[in-house]
């Protein structure tokens, strides 16, 4: 079962996450200069405050609590005692470029809790092999957002569609390692289908992936329950796929996200 991540500093929501099997929670931090990288998109830009961990976590009794906070920076310790204090299952590195700022990390960390490295710039791309290996990671989540970008892609699922992630993919589970990456919309629905992201995300063996915010949007049909069952049953049939079946869905979307990078044009 993939772990179906939501970002949100809302208790009530909380509640309800935490009332279904699979999902984990997501307190998200960070706010060093994420809204000069993405200026002009339509991204999530947190607003949520260092309190929003421990309201969050009181609410759980079964779902994982995880945390992104800033960037390496020099108050990364006291975030993370902060952060830790309150109760964070795992903790989340993001935009860092070298092993070197991943490694620092996990000293400072020291094992209190595992490590997501957030995998979303050309340099931790390129030197996956130097950290890879890191004391206390369990996880490597890919974050297309913010890696096509700095590869220099016009459309989020583009490294997909390059066997990027088939790469990392399987350097990371060849660790020992859990592998996620990107955002997933209602079945039927973004450029890229639910539906085609989830099939990709059962090929490369994936253990999680963001909740998109149409999951709550005025115009959701059926409860939030209701639609992440439809994902869970999607799922079920997706992970029964004969080998040709899902080198067939495989190949569409290749195909559809090619079509739809071009439509986007040249990067501006």
């Amino acid at each position: 079962m993939i772990d179906f991540l939501q970002i949100t500093n809302d208790p009530a929501l909380a509640r309800r996450c935490d009332a279904l099997p699979g999902m984990r929670l997501f307190v998200d931090l960070e706010v060093h200069g994420k809204a000069e990288r993405q200026a002009g998109r339509n991204t999530f830009i947190s607003t949520h405050r260092l309190e929003d961990v421990g309201r969050i976590k009181s609410q759980l009794l079964r779902s994982r609590l995880m945390v992104r906070v800033n960037p390496l920076h020099a108050g990364t310790a006291d975030e993370l005692n902060a952060v830790l204090a309150q109760g964070a299952d795992w903790v989340m590195l993001p935009m860092f470029h070298t092993p070197e700022e991943l490694q620092a990390f996990s000293r400072i960390v020291a094992g209190r809790a595992p490590i997501v490295a957030l995998l979303e710039t050309a340099g931790a791309l390129q030197s996956l092999d130097g950290w890879v290996g890191t004391p206390g990671l369990c996880e490597v989540f890919v974050g297309l957002n913010d890696l096509h970008l700095s590869l220099g892609c016009r459309f989020m699922f583009e490294p997909l569609a390059q066997g990027v992630l088939d790469r990392v993919a399987a350097r990371v589970q060849a660790q020992g390692l859990r592998f996620g990456f990107g955002g997933i919309a209602r079945l039927d629905e973004g450029l890229l289908p639910g539906r085609d992201v989830l099939a990709e995300h059962l090929r490369l063996g994936s253990g999680a992936v963001i909740l998109s915010r149409t999951f709550h949007g005025s115009e959701a049909v059926g409860s939030f329950e209701d639609q992440i069952q439809a994902l869970r049953i999607a799922e079920g049939g997706l992970a029964a796929r004969t080998e040709d079946q899902v080198e067939s869905d495989q190949l569409r979307a290749r195909r559809a996200i090619e079509s739809i990078a071009a439509d986007l044009g040249c990067v501006a």
